[in-house]
């Protein structure tokens, strides 16, 4: 139990810093008016705060660790989503699943479910900020070839075309506040 108590606090810290590092992404999205991503990273911190407290949960005694952490320094919109891409490649594809063996080596089943559940999320994580940062290098964020259904997500206006509107007709918020309906999940 003694290493799975450690990873635990390891998964805990791990959490903590992307909520925070997720927020102050979204801060730099909105900055640079794209309020779809900075709608998805504030989401996706809200996820990692969940996954904290779940996972705070299972420490039923003083643990105590020392650890070293990589961070990458805040960037621009397209930067963070590749870098916070990477983040949750790391999660799902390494560290989960080795907190998981360990876990069930040491018979505690039930954080090692925790573990793999939280894991899937954080594949579904990786997923969303590859699309929107393909979207935004390849210039699609608010264009594409076929005709889609664009959101205002001030307003809730909703836009058939093949590009979001430069200007909501509503609220008149710029094309930035507009998100692709069924591009993300």
């Amino acid at each position: 139990m003694k290493k799975t108590y450690e990873n635990l606090l390891k998964a805990i810290a791990g959490e903590s810093m992307a909520r925070n590092k997720y927020t102050y992404f979204a801060e730099i999205a909105e900055k640079e008016v794209l309020i779809w991503v900075r709608n998805v990273f504030l989401e996706t911190a809200d996820n990692e705060r969940a996954h904290a407290k779940e996972e705070l949960e299972y420490i039923k005694e003083k643990t105590e660790m020392t650890n070293t952490y990589d961070i990458a320094p805040l960037a621009d919109t397209l930067t963070n989503l590749k870098n916070a891409a990477a983040g949750e490649k790391y999660e799902w594809g390494t560290m989960y699943p080795d907190f998981e063996k360990i876990a069930r080596e040491e018979k505690e089943d039930e954080i090692a479910d925790t573990f793999k559940e939280i894991g899937e999320v954080e594949e579904k994580h990786e997923e969303r900020y590859n699309i929107l940062a393909d979207l935004l290098e390849s210039k699609k964020m608010f264009e594409q070839d076929e005709e889609a259904e664009w959101k205002c997500l001030n307003c809730g206006y909703i836009h058939k075309g093949k590009s979001a509107p430069k200007t909501c007709p509503v609220c008149k918020k710029p094309q930035g506040w507009y998100m692709r309906l069924g591009a993300v999940r």
